[in-house]
């Protein structure tokens, strides 16, 4: 084997992630896969999701590989250094190189941790020309756009930026045949009664919310044409019958004229498969949300991130919270669930920001709703707008960004309680419309929700930032 391509995700070593077992196939690594499939370099995929850790390390001793490729996000990035430590102690002879959401600012950092190459930005290309390098082609490892290093002096250096694939029909279907699909049926199935699937139709986002990281694809937007993923759907439908997919876009409905030629695309070949899709308010209306239903949609999810059109703003969004309301009760008039993304700890975000937040949900009253508490990912506008204001950065070996914390209208502390107590707010208010407040649950919340509004108190009143408001 020359390439062995692989992630550090491991489902059951994280319980959190084995209680929501909502996995996902790594479709990045498949897509490169497939990208050197088609190049004619022969390589292997170590789908590490249901694995053990000492299954991957088995695995690499007894295959010995040449080049082993890490992918590397936020969730992956302290298994991905064990990983690359591994390989350097008990494979010496092996290249390893990086790739992934997480590398482009870390790349000093993860060459002297042991990675021998990094790639930056999309994948394929540059994966490709790099093993070529190595396999003896002739070219000069500088003239490789994408990719860090460090000189035989020890210096870290970064060749130019590769330029994006521009025509992404290029890309091959991801080779999912190289790892074991069924798995990630039955882990569905099991807890969820349905089995899901990725499909990818886009690279990039062409808006510039200040949190979200754009390190591999950049501020673009390159799209496969509509015929081509109608095809991709027929190939899964046959091959695998899902009962369900998840559309990994970040914005699925940005283009009108492609949902038209989609659904168009898709009465021609006669499959429906059931996805849900993430977009934004600005970018649907009642065409939108209709062909959304035709093409099979059964849930959208509309970015909101707040209920203060202040926070909003701060965001660099670009979108109002009423138009937000609008799109999540018109999907639902049209028998499309909806769902939305909440963030707390926004720069600025006050106690009223939050109320507002919770006043946005009971209005607009989504089927789903996650939420979190907001972290700077280097390389984002919201990283550089409070570097400066980092309480005790992290060791980057032993982190995330995930870990970085900064000064906030209030202490960390506050907003595990507010996000507690818009949880219990919210479906308090729904049990109340369903007039189910006499089941056992709602008093359940409603001891949640008073616990956490006495927590957010006294974390306020005993440990208050400087800049509290």
């Amino acid at each position: 084997m020359k390439v062995l391509l692989t992630h550090g995700y491991f489902i059951h070593e994280d319980p959190k992630e084995a209680k929501i077992m909502r996995p996902y196939p790594p479709l990045g690594l498949l897509y490169i896969a497939a990208w050197l499939d088609q190049q004619g370099y022969d390589n292997a995929v170590f789908d590490s999701t249901f694995a053990a850790k000492a299954d991957l390390q088995a695995y690499l001793l007894a295959e010995r590989p040449s080049y082993v490729g890490v992918y590397v996000n936020l969730m992956t990035k302290l298994n991905a250094l064990e990983i690359i430590r591994f390989v350097k102690e008990q494979l010496p002879g092996t290249r390893v190189f990086v790739g992934g959401p997480d590398v482009r600012y870390n790349a000093e950092n993860l060459l002297r941790t042991g990675a021998d190459y990094v790639v930056i930005g999309e994948g394929e290309q540059t994966t490709q020309a790099l093993i070529a390098h190595l396999e003896g082609d002739g070219t000069e490892l500088e003239e490789i756009a994408g990719l860090a290093y460090l000189t035989s002096e020890g210096a870290y250096h970064e060749n130019a930026e590769r330029d994006k694939l521009r025509d992404i029909d290029e890309l091959p279907f991801p080779a999912r045949h190289k790892i074991n699909m069924q798995a990630y049926f039955d882990a569905w199935k099991s807890h969820h009664g349905q089995s899901a699937m990725t499909v990818s139709t886009m690279r990039g986002c062409p808006y510039t919310c200040k949190w979200c990281s754009r390190a591999v694809y950049g501020l673009s937007y390159r799209r496969r044409s509509p015929k081509l993923v109608a095809q991709e759907l027929v190939h899964i439908q046959e091959t695998y019958n899902p009962d369900t997919l998840w559309v990994v876009d970040d914005v699925f409905t940005v283009n009108p004229k492609w949902m038209r030629e989609f659904k168009e695309a898709l009465d021609e070949t006669g499959v429906r498969i059931p996805y849900e899709c993430i977009s934004r308010a600005d970018r649907l209306n009642e065409e939108m949300i209709g062909l959304l239903k035709a093409t099979g949609c059964f849930r959208v999810w509309v970015g909101a991130e707040s209920g203060s059109q202040k926070i909003i703003d701060a965001m660099d969004r670009r979108v109002s919270v009423h138009k937000t309301r609008e799109m999540i009760q018109l999907a639902q008039r049209e028998g499309i669930e909806a769902g939305t993304f909440i963030m707390l700890g926004y720069p600025g975000e006050t106690r009223e920001d939050i109320e507002e937040t919770i006043h946005h949900l009971k209005v607009s009253d989504p089927d789903h709703f996650t939420i979190t508490v907001a972290y700077p990912i280097r390389g984002t506008e919201l990283f550089e707008e409070v570097k400066d204001v980092q309480i005790s950065p992290p060791d980057w070996a032993t982190s995330t960004d995930r870990d970085i914390d900064f000064e906030r209208t209030f202490p960390r502390k506050y907003y595990d309680h507010a996000v507690a107590h818009v949880v219990s707010s919210v479906h308090l208010h729904k049990m109340r419309k369903r007039g189910q407040l006499w089941r056992p649950g709602a008093a359940r919340l409603l001891a949640t929700n008073l616990k956490a509004r006495a927590g957010m108190w006294w974390v306020r009143t005993t440990q208050q930032n400087p800049t509290s408001a």
